[in-house]
Formats: structure tokens, C-alpha cells, sequence
């Protein structure tokens, strides 16, 4: 109905949290999904509730930061499944630290996933979207990209880089019917910030006018939303599912 049905979505950082939520509403409009995470064991636990709800899915263990092992995942992946419709750059890490304590190996690492991740996976995947002539790719960015947060320099620097080229790409790609977006979320419901003493989250609750966090299927509404026939006139856009944080 929205041209989800019967085609084949790839999620990184599909293990647990947002990317999970992702590969589970994508499968219950009919899509397949291969399910990529540096984690194994969490690649196949969301791969088998996948299938529980109907759809095919497979499990591929990739270190998005690694381009060699990009090449190896997708080469997989296509031998899997021999046309990719949606992908999906959800696979990200944050090491926070103030920028005089933060050292170069917890910069690095936090640019090499988040950024440097999405650039593998992306250029990958868009050689055979571009010779389809069809392709959907949404790249998850953060609220912290747009607006910068104490303490997460590298985060915020690795988000803001997903924006700019998801920009580019989309720039580059729309010729040949590749939609590129980015949404980015705001404090989202997760085992990290349940973690979070509860006076540090109830400062967050205050910065964001809903006066909720948001859930993981929050974004993956929007994310289907970009992937689907609703959002074909869409590409080079940052939606953000922050709750109203930022207004631009």
C-alpha cells in the first residue's frame, strides 16, 4: 500500500534499540530485513523476531567502520538477497568526555562508526540502487548534531557530518531515483538513558515541550515515512523527532 510490501531493507546498528524498532516496523508493512550490527548475537535476536512476525531476515555481523568488512557484509547481503531497496544508516556509538579530558582514541572512534560507518555503508549500497534505478536511504543523525551538547563534542561533530552528507549524496544520487534523508532523534527511551540518574533525566524531560521522551518506534514511524511512496518527493531533508527540542 505505501511500497514497503515484498522489498528488502538493510538496518545497521539493527542489534537493539532504534535500529531493532526500525527492522520491526519495516517487517510489519512487509518488507525483508537484513539485520547488521557489530554484535552478532543482537543481529540475530531482532533477525528472529522478524521472522516471528512473518518476514524473511537474515543476521550479517559488520564493523560499519571497517571498509574492507563493508565490502565482505554487502557482498553477503546481495548473494542474500540480489536487490537492496532500503537502507538504513542506523549503527552509531557515543564515548563522551569534556574536550580538554577527551582523547584521541575517544574522538576517533566515535567519527570512525557514526561517520566514517555511514560513508561505507552508503557507498556500497548506492552502486547497486543506482544501477536499479530505485533506492531509499535513510541515515540516523541526532538532535545533538544540530544544536551541540557539552561533553559530546565528538558525537555532535560525527551527527553534524551525517547531515552534510546525507546532503551531498542526496544531491548526487536523485538523478537516478535515490532518496537520501536523515532524521534526528532527541532523548529517546533506551538502556542508556535509563541508566541516567533520575534528577539528570528529569532536566532532560524539562528541555523538551512534549515533556516526554521518545520511544524508538517514534522514529521509526518517520524513518518509514522517508522509506515508503508517502516521502517520494523527499530527499537532502534532517526531519527531527525530538519532541519540539529544536525548532528551525
Amino acid at each position: 500500500m505505501i511500497g514497503i510490501d515484498g522489498k528488502t531493507a538493510v538496518v545497521t546498528g539493527a542489534g537493539q534499540g532504534i535500529g531493532r524498532d526500525v527492522a520491526l516496523a519495516l517487517a510489519s508493512y512487509g518488507a525483508d530485513v537484513a539485520a547488521v550490527d557489530v554484535n552478532e548475537t543482537g543481529a540475530g535476536g531482532t533477525a528472529a523476531l522478524v521472522r516471528e512476525a512473518g518476514r524473511d531476515s537474515a543476521a550479517f555481523r559488520c564493523d560499519v567502520g571497517d571498509a574492507a568488512d563493508v565490502e565482505r557484509c554487502v557482498r553477503e547481503i546481495l548473494a542474500w538477497r540480489p536487490v537492496v531497496h532500503f537502507l538504513v544508516n542506523n549503527a552509531g556509538i557515543a564515548r563522551d568526555n569534556l574536550l580538554v579530558r577527551m582523547s584521541d582514541a575517544e574522538w576517533e572512534s566515535v567519527i570512525r562508526v557514526n561517520l566514517t560507518g555511514t560513508f561505507n555503508v552508503t557507498k556500497a549500497f548506492s552502486r547497486s540502487m543506482m544501477k536499479n534505478r530505485f533506492g531509499r536511504i535513510v541515515n540516523v543523525s541526532s538532535i545533538i548534531g544540530v544544536m551541540g551538547n557539552a561533553g559530546q563534542a565528538n558525537y555532535a561533530a560525527s551527527k553534524a557530518g551525517v547531515i552534510g552528507f546525507t546532503k551531498a549524496v542526496a544531491k548526487e544520487l536523485a538523478g537516478r531515483n535515490v532518496l537520501v534523508n536523515a532524521v534526528a532523534p532527541g532523548f529517546i527511551e533506551t538502556a542508556m538513558t535509563a541508566a541516567l540518574p533520575e534528577e539528570r533525566k528529569e532536566w532532560m524531560r524539562q528541555q523538551i515541550p512534549l515533556g516526554r521522551f521518545g520511544s524508538g518506534k517514534d522514529v521509526a514511524a518517520v524513518a518509514l515515512f522517508l522509506l515508503s511512496d508517502l516521502g517520494s518527493y523527499v530527499t537532502g531533508q534532517v526531519i527531527h523527532c525530538d519532541g519540539g527540542m529544536v525548532m528551525s
